[in-house]
């Protein structure tokens, strides 16, 4: 039932039981649970914005009358007030669709506001001294309540009158709670709140000096004598929070003019800049990260800057060398298993890295000659360096190309002095030798490194067999680590691409020393590959592209090709084999697995072909079109059909675009085996390739598509009328997908000029897809599917709208498609605020327009 569907006495009873169960909780010998103490605040927060502007303005005079200063009462009134703010502020509206979203959401906001603005005329002075006296009574013998209630003040700060807070017998109230130990974590983030209150710039500066004043000569300054990691990490949070209060006010008073408060401000703010560096650079990374977002505005102050003071650039260089610090990993990272620790650290990273970033940008001659004398002198000494500081070293040389950006890599030309300082700390690099660290994190971070800068192997061109061999030897591919060794094939697959004609010399040696990583390993082998099958993958496309770049004949690329494929083919077929006979479930799933892979090679080669064009100028359509005749009998294999079909289909859409005409006779056997048996995402996944297919061949493959249309519906029909259980939500969506792929077949046939192909099916088939799609339009609650459906309609209106059309579509327009665009917006699930859905349906009314003015 609903609330507001009980009568005034009802409701008046629940007030009454909501009280009574209030003053029972003061006079009980124990405490409820925590849990249902939470849950009674929210039930007196949801009666609370239902009745309190209509039918119980008293409602917090009415609990304070009850509590009084009772602990218990005391505890009840902060979590309902929490509860109530939870209800104003931090509500998540639920909805259904985006339109229902903004219809809640915006009914919410208003409903809240005009509650907030009730309760700031009404009650909140009252409210707030009722704080003020539970803090006075309770901060030195229940911390709990203390803090509980030093919440409530950090939450409603942020939607009240600040002068009830912000005042002499507060503040001195808060900072008293900053000496006591137990107390002094809320107080912080109260503090906080406080400052992080939007108000007049010169005020916020006056209010933030007072609080540093008094904070300072609280000792709490001296960071160094604080061992209470917590603390200092709220502490943090409350010094960000006052600088960018101060920064912020510094830019208001920089746009109203007024450059005397500006100034006075500014000198607030590099005040503070001692205190920052030192949060910054302490050793928790909790307290670092706090104070980063004063640290990155303050940054940005500088750079607006027309010319910075000598003690401003010694704070810039201090930021500088901070940060080159603080970047560097701890002894405890876990490189083998990462967990949340080493996620953090990685997200500190990040933000560390926009702090280099902002650096460049206010000096970016001081960040380069920094890194420059950072990994200098690191990598002069590298072999008994610790492993972290080889790795920060690399690091900020890769971080620079981001910091000090170019268009398209171009970090080698233009400004000498940069381009001189990075092809240095390049060469160094990569003929230092520390390729040969032995520890991960520095070998990933030099093949990361080498392949970022890799124009830098057009301007000293002498350096790449030294690079090539770090990537084949046991550096690289042949690691011991799985996770450097599959890092580094995706890496040298970009490198040899980057490096294109560069890489001439040493192709074949290249290709003979990968062929080992390329073998196909069945499962009988019993022995572990040094590379995943997806990392094999990496391997293949670069060994295609070495080829397919390379300067040889056409005759010579043939041949490196076929010797390429043919190990592939004829295992494939030995697979073929042994899978077929076959009797043990998990043998067969392995041996489908790696027939699967060895198509997915065989695909991947073809990646260094952008067409046809290609593929003949390079000789190689034969040896596609044997692997496309050795692939295909797999499909009708019975045994482990959904792995086959998916390999074989991947490899006809690449071939489609290598190979073009020469594979259409091989599609409708294809086609034949693929609808055979074939589930929903079978179907789901063989409708592209038909889709592909019809756009790109058009009237080439009619007859095809007419021969095939008809089984491809009822295979689809068949599955989507298969019964299925009301709460089974995957086979729900994969029907959903489905009945998407099918409306996306249609209007691919429609929309290539062959809606013939349809009109060809006979009056009953063809009046059974009309009705599938009117019923796409309207019925299902789908905007997806609706919008491909309206442009179906209106394709179809614009082409068999004529005297031509198929017999008897002028009397479906005027009885099915007419009020389909008026029927699918009355519908509850069609998405107004979704425009290609909305436009879609005016298109096609356009239409229907047009061809009526025509008649």
């Amino acid at each position: 039932f609903r609330y507001s569907e009980l009568t005034e006495v009802q409701q008046q009873l629940i007030r009454e039981t909501l009280i009574t169960w209030l003053q029972a909780q003061m006079l009980n010998p124990q405490s409820e649970k925590t849990f249902i103490r939470n849950k009674a605040a929210q039930v007196f927060a949801l009666l609370f914005v239902t009745e309190y502007l209509t039918k119980w303005p008293k409602f917090f005079f009415d609990i304070l009358s009850v509590v009084d200063l009772n602990p218990r009462g005391v505890d009840m009134y902060l979590r309902i007030l929490m509860a109530v703010d939870a209800e104003l502020v931090d509500r998540d509206v639920v909805h259904t669709s985006e339109a229902s979203y903004y219809c809640a959401l915006t009914f919410e906001a208003r409903r809240n506001t005009l509650l907030k603005d009730t309760m700031r005329e009404q009650c909140i002075p009252s409210l707030v001294e009722s704080w003020y006296q539970i803090l006075q009574n309770y901060q030195y013998n229940n911390s709990e309540l203390t803090c509980q209630c030093l919440e409530v003040v950090g939450a409603y700060v942020s939607w009240i009158d600040l002068s009830l807070i912000a005042n002499e017998r507060f503040i001195n109230m808060l900072l008293g709670h900053m000496s006591v130990e137990v107390l002094r974590e809320e107080a912080c983030d109260c503090l906080f709140e406080i400052v992080n209150k939007g108000m007049d710039p010169i005020d916020k500066t006056k209010l933030v000096e007072s609080l540093c004043q008094v904070l300072q000569s609280a000792g709490l300054f001296s960071i160094d004598q604080e061992d209470d990691v917590d603390f200092l990490a709220r502490f943090s949070k409350l010094v960000n929070g006052m600088g960018q209060a101060l920064i912020t006010s510094w830019t208001k008073l920089i746009k109203s003019g007024d450059m005397k408060s500006a100034q006075d401000t500014l000198q607030a703010i590099e005040a503070k800049v001692a205190l920052m560096l030192q949060l910054l650079i302490h050793e928790d990374d909790d307290i670092s990260s706090n104070i980063i977002g004063f640290c990155y505005d303050y940054l940005h102050i500088l750079k607006q800057l027309s010319a910075l003071s000598d003690q401003q650039k010694a704070n810039v260089e201090a930021i500088m060398l901070a940060v080159m610090k603080k970047l560097t990993y701890d002894e405890e990272y876990n490189f083998e298993n990462e967990g949340e620790d080493e996620a953090m650290f990685v997200e500190y990273r990040k933000q560390l890295k926009l702090l280099l970033d902002r650096l460049a940008q206010v000096s970016p001659e001081l960040l380069l000659a920094s890194v420059r004398r950072v990994f200098n002198t690191t990598l002069q000494n590298w072999q008994t360096t610790r492993f972290m500081e080889v790795e920060v070293a690399i690091r900020l040389l890769y971080m620079l190309a981001e910091a000090l950006p170019v268009s398209h890599g171009a970090h080698f030309s233009g400004d000498v002095t940069k381009a001189t300082a990075l092809q240095d700390m390049m060469r160094t690099l990569v003929t230092s030798g520390v390729s040969a660290y032995q520890h991960t994190s520095v070998t990933l971070e030099f093949f990361e490194t080498v392949v970022r800068y890799e124009k830098f192997f057009a301007v000293e061109p002498q350096h790449i067999p030294t690079v090539l061999m770090a990537f084949l030897d046991h550096r690289g591919l042949r690691h011991t680590s799985p996770k450097v060794r599959s890092r580094t094939a995706y890496l040298f697959s970009r490198f040899v691409k980057s490096l294109n004609k560069q890489m001439n010399p040493f192709i074949e040696d290249v290709l003979n020393r990968i062929q080992d990583l390329m073998e196909l390993s069945p499962p009988e082998n019993g022995y572990q590959a040094l590379l995943s099958s997806d990392d094999q993958l990496f391997i293949y496309e670069t060994a295609g592209v070495l080829i397919v770049n390379s300067e040889y004949s056409a005759e010579r690329k043939q041949v490196l090709m076929r010797n390429l494929l043919t190990p592939l083919m004829e295992k494939f077929k030995v697979l073929l084999e042994k899978l077929m006979m076959a009797q043990d479930e998990d043998r067969q799933m392995a041996l489908a697995d790696c027939l699967n892979h060895a198509v997915g090679f065989a695909s991947r080669t073809s990646k260094a072909f952008s067409n046809k064009q290609t593929v003949k100028q390079c000789g190689c359509s034969e040896v596609y079109l044997d692997c496309l005749q050795t692939f295909l009998p797999a499909l009708s294999c019975p045994l482990q059909k959904e792995v086959l079909r998916s390999g074989v289909r991947t490899f006809l859409h690449r071939m489609i675009i290598c190979l073009e005409e020469e594979v259409l006779p091989f599609i409708p056997s294809a086609s034949e085996h693929m609808l055979k048996d074939c589930e929903a995402k079978d179907l789901q996944e063989f409708i592209p390739l038909i889709n592909q297919i019809t756009a790109k061949f058009k009237t080439q493959v009619s007859p095809f598509l007419q021969q095939m249309f008809m089984p491809l519906l009822h295979a689809i029909f068949e599955v989507l009328l298969l019964p299925a259980e009301e709460n089974d939500q995957s086979a729900a969506l994969e029907k959903q997908m489905l009945r998407r792929s099918y409306f996306a077949f249609l209007q691919t046939v429609t929309g290539s000029g062959m809606s013939e192909v349809i009109a060809n099916q006979g009056a009953e088939n063809v009046e059974r897809v009309l009705f599938t799609v009117i019923q796409g339009a309207v019925d299902y609650p789908d905007p997806i599917a609706q919008k491909t459906c309206f442009i179906i309609l209106s394709k179809l209106v614009e082409l068999w709208g004529g005297k031509d059309g198929p017999v008897g579509f002028a009397d479906f327009v005027y009885k099915h498609i007419v009020p389909a665009c008026f029927l699918a917006p009355l519908k509850q699930t069609f998405d107004l605020a979704d425009a290609q859905t909305v436009l879609a349906l005016s298109e096609c009314a356009v239409t229907l327009k047009t061809i009526h003015l025509k008649r």
